[in-house]
């Protein structure tokens, strides 16, 4: 049986979908593209063979007459743009109801709740920057012991601690009570440990976050598990589906450990999914609007495109997508609504395929190369 390799450029959006100004978008934005300007362009030579410059403007990223691989701009049909959302619908599952933020913070009952839960009342309890935040209220937690607590524009509830102050198992059971407690109608779809180290003035976030999710319907995960087609996690993939279908899953550090873990696989595993988040495009370089940061994980990615072909066996299929925008150009730090990348290299040639509807494209693409079934 053949291996289908799928890696989620977190946030790596191709340009704004039509509805983005009714999510508090400013006009024009395009993640990758719009990076590409700001530098003057960026070296991506094998994605450029791969065919991502047929799907936007990317300086630096020619449009080729014949793409190698079959590329798309995926319109997301659900309701948001965060992880979650855009990550389900890759996996057959469509938000129709988005899950409720908290522009002002959370409201008095579920700061009363999660008091119980530590037994001190959190500090913060407002939208912000994860790294602003813990630079902010970091010394007056170090002093006191109460933990950070903020959203952002997504449906997140974060929890931040420095690990010296709150041991991670007890961040950790935090959270996990924290997940249990939010029922709707705050029901947010992610809760996240955000632990830190250092000291004022050089907080740095460690690689030991989690991220409690809200449980999935049955999606295309399931489906492959119950085919007795095995399902392998990479990054934060076995947390946004709760486990569910994951039959192995290992954490990474950054995106060329996640790219690593990957080649490990590749080497090992005969058959079967493996499914890999590459995180820090979003959370280093999105959200932080680092630009510079952003051009060069998309080159440092690219370069290790011709190591990822020489592990692929003949029937083995690759994916390259996104879950959402976050265009580091873009005012504010939040995600942006955007089409999103869909490069695929498999059985047939390579063409553009213009727009299509859902990311679930993914995941119909995943199954219908692993059950050898035809892709509707």
């Amino acid at each position: 049986m053949s291996r289908f390799a799928a890696f989620v450029i977190d946030s790596g959006g191709v340009g704004a979908l039509d509805d983005a100004s009714t999510y508090g978008d400013a006009p024009g934005a395009n993640t990758i593209g719009n990076v590409a300007e700001r530098l003057g362009g960026l070296n991506l030579p094998n994605f450029t063979r791969w065919g991502l410059g047929c799907l936007t403007t990317i300086r630096g990223v020619p449009a080729v007459g014949e793409p190698r691989a079959r590329v798309a701009r995926l319109r997301e049909k659900s309701r948001g743009k965060d992880t979650i959302t855009g990550h389900w619908e890759m996996a057959g599952i469509v938000t129709e109801i988005p899950f409720p933020t908290y522009p002002d913070g959370f409201p008095s009952e579920v700061v009363a709740e999660f008091t119980a839960i530590v037994g001190k009342p959190p500090l913060g309890n407002k939208t912000a920057s994860g790294t602003e935040i813990i630079e902010e209220l970091g010394p007056e937690h170090m002093r006191t012991g109460q933990p950070i607590l903020y959203t952002s524009a997504d449906s997140v509830f974060q929890v931040a601690a420095h690990e010296d102050v709150v041991p991670l198992p007890i961040l950790y059971e935090w959270c996990e009570r924290a997940r249990e407690m939010l029922v709707p109608p705050h029901a947010v779809n992610r809760v996240i440990a955000r632990p830190f180290t250092g000291s004022p003035g050089a907080f740095v976030r460690t690689p030991n976050r989690r991220d409690y999710a809200m449980e999935p319907p049955p999606s295309i995960l399931d489906r492959l598990a119950s085919n007795g087609i095995r399902v392998h996690a990479v990054g934060k993939i076995c947390d946004i589906y709760c486990g569910h279908g994951v039959a192995s899953s290992v954490r990474v550090t950054d995106n060329r450990d996640a790219m690593e873990k990957a080649f490990e696989l590749l080497e090992k595993v005969d058959q079967g999914f493996i499914f890999v988040n590459l995180n820090d495009f979003d959370s280093k370089y999105g959200h932080r609007r680092n630009i510079r940061g952003y051009g060069e994980a998309l080159e440092a990615l690219d370069a290790l495109l011709p190591r990822l072909e020489s592990y692929l066996r003949p029937g083995d299929e690759v994916i390259f997508t996104a879950d959402h925008g976050c265009d580091p150009t873009a005012p504010g730090s939040d995600h942006t609504r955007e089409y999103v990348p869909f490069v695929h290299m498999g059985p047939e040639a390579g063409a553009n395929m213009g727009v299509v509807d859902g990311l679930d494209l993914v995941g119909k693409t995943v199954a219908a190369s692993l059950e050898q079934a035809p892709c509707k």
